[in-house]
């Protein structure tokens, strides 16, 4: 991927006062590959949180983005997990390049199995919507390790 991609980025101020939405944004922006794209996401715990818990990895799928999740998150993270939600390239806080050619299935699917291993998830449940289904369901074959449900 190259850094030099071009990309739209939405301003913070479009998500200012989004209704059950008061959440605080993460970003990586160092994935191996898509170096100088920045993705933002969603890293809800409780605060005692426990070595043992699940991660719960949400994944929406198109048109929307970790706003989907907002009402099942609180649910997730008041019965003790963690609760990861990615927006996908393209899709809410993320960067957006501009050449529609980027977008491929292993596109997505590349970003989600680096930024799995940027975060080092582990104790997965995958949580899935569209295709966040088609993306993350083949994600536990290439790292069975990391998920258990």
């Amino acid at each position: 991927m190259s850094t030099t991609i071009k990309t739209l980025r939405t301003p913070d101020e479009r998500f200012a006062n989004l209704p059950g939405y008061a959440f605080a944004p993460n970003y990586v922006g160092d994935l191996k590959g898509y170096e100088g794209l920045r993705a933002h996401y969603l890293d809800e715990r409780p605060k005692r949180a426990a070595a043992s818990m699940q991660t719960y990895l949400c994944l929406h799928g198109e048109p929307t983005w970790a706003y989907l999740y907002r009402k099942m998150i609180p649910v997730f993270v008041g019965a003790g997990n963690r609760v990861v939600a990615p927006d996908f390239f393209g899709f809410g806080r993320s960067d957006k390049p501009v050449d529609e050619a980027v977008y491929t299935f292993n596109f997505h699917r590349n970003m989600l199995l680096r930024f799995i291993e940027r975060l080092d998830l582990q104790n997965v449940t995958l949580v899935v919507q569209d295709w966040g289904g088609l993306l993350g369901l083949t994600l536990p074959l290439e790292m069975p390790e990391r998920f258990t449900r």
